[in-house]
Order: C-alpha cells, then sequence, then structure tokens
C-alpha cells in the first residue's frame, strides 16, 4: 500500500535548532581543552547530544584543523557550545 503516492517529505526541523541551523558553532569538549570541534548543528536530542555538518577539530595550541564532516557528540562530552562570530 502507497501512501505517498510519489510525493517527496519535507524534514521536520525541530525550532531550536532553527537559530543555529546557518550558522557555525564551536563546541568545547570536557577533558580535552586544547581540542575543540566547529560545524552547524543540525539536531540534538534530550541528552544534548549534538548532530554537527560541515565540523572540523581545531586544536588550540598548535592551531591544526582536521575536516570531519558529518559528526554526533555525546551530551556528557560537551562543556560550552558558542556560536562562531563571522
Amino acid at each position: 500500500m502507497n501512501r505517498g503516492g510519489g510525493r517527496s517529505h519535507k524534514a521536520i526541523v525541530q525550532p531550536i535548532v532553527r537559530p543555529f541551523s546557518k550558522s557555525r558553532v564551536q563546541v568545547w569538549l570536557y577533558e580535552q581543552c586544547n581540542l575543540r570541534i566547529e560545524g552547524r548543528i543540525v539536531g540534538f536530542d534530550e541528552y544534548m547530544n549534538l548532530v554537527l555538518v560541515e565540523a572540523c577539530e581545531r586544536h588550540m595550541k598548535s592551531g591544526a584543523k582536521r575536516f570531519i564532516g558529518r559528526i554526533l557528540l555525546k551530551g556528557e562530552t560537551i562543556t560550552v557550545v558558542q556560536k562562531i562570530p563571522q
């Protein structure tokens, strides 16, 4: 039984994600002071697990940057989430 009839469905975007969907954020990690993850938030849940796209690792001491792509960060590893100034 085909209910869709060939129609495409739009993804439901959580309202709280919308302000962050276009801007890049920097995530500070617990017990890894010299490593930050940067990317755009596309999803999260009640445990503050975050899904980031266009993500990259930034090492604060060396300044090195490594592209990751899409990543899931567990909420228990997150210390700070801040918007990166343009």
